[in-house]
């Protein structure tokens, strides 16, 4: 298992679910579906930076849809980090 930063986001639009589209990492565009089954598979780990200190991405599920998403631990800042992200 290996461990990468993402660095910045694809963000789908300003619709209602705010599902992001894709990641960069290391130079290199992946969508969030690809994410989103290495974390699941256990194969990679993922993070981001936030406020000078790494924080994990995580899968969850969402409870009306059932869709999977992403999203970071709690770190106590509330905006959310992967948002945050400058645009690829």
């Amino acid at each position: 298992m290996a461990d990468y930063r993402i660095t910045h986001s694809r963000k789908d639009g300003a619709d209602a679910d705010r599902r992001l589209d894709g990641f960069l990492i290391d130079g290199n565009y992946f969508t969030i579906d690809q994410i989103i089954r290495w974390i699941l598979n256990g194969e990679h780990r993922f993070w981001v930076s936030a406020n000078g200190r790494s924080v994990w991405v995580e899968v969850r599920r969402h409870a009306q849809s059932g869709r999977y998403f992403l999203t970071t631990e709690g770190d106590g800042f509330p905006p959310n980090n992967l948002l945050k992200l400058p645009d690829c």
